[in-house]
């Protein structure tokens, strides 16, 4: 499969499990995988794991890509959730015909660009982050991985793996 990806963590506190089960999916599947942020270099997840952004994501076309996504943790509340840029880059993906997806916090992230407006989602079981779906006119499904054509949203940790299955499976 001769796909790319572009995987966007928070400048800190990303979810490992969330990041690093799809890539290893995409990666078994042949496709290539970057790793974005708001900074470049080394960044520490929740759990002292280490991931190294190539590039800003603001740096790259997201039409060069094949999916852009959204990746979790405690820092994607505090650093891309009201991230305007990132979320024109997300709009502008999508429109590009670019599959867009989110991961727990990350899912709220995609919801947050109106994207998901009157549609189902799903994200982390968490209030703050329901509550952040419902007020972005999202319905909240519990289950660990929601897949419309143009956009996957999934729950956490415990559906990092659907999530990257789903992944290689959209862009078979």
């Amino acid at each position: 499969m001769n796909k790319k990806a572009l995987f966007i963590i928070p400048p800190e506190r990303f979810n490992e499990d969330e990041l690093f089960q799809p890539k290893a999916a995409l990666e078994q599947a042949g496709v290539n995988v970057t790793i974005a942020s708001t900074t470049t270099g080394e960044i520490t997840g929740d759990f002292q794991g280490k991931a190294t952004a190539e590039v800003i994501f603001s740096d790259v076309s997201a039409a060069d890509y094949d999916v852009v996504a959204v990746i979790g943790g405690s820092g994607t509340n505090d650093y891309l959730w009201d991230n305007m840029e990132l979320q024109q880059y997300l709009k502008q993906a999508h429109q590009d015909r670019v599959l867009v997806s989110g991961i727990c916090a990350g899912a709220v992230t995609v919801a947050r660009t109106g994207l998901l407006a009157g549609r189902e989602a799903t994200c982390y079981p968490l209030d703050i982050q329901i509550d952040q779906l419902k007020d972005n006119n999202v319905t909240y499904i519990a289950q660990h991985v929601v897949a419309h054509d143009d956009i996957i949203t999934a729950d956490g940790p415990d559906g990092a793996a659907q999530f990257g299955a789903s992944l290689v499976q959209a862009l078979d």
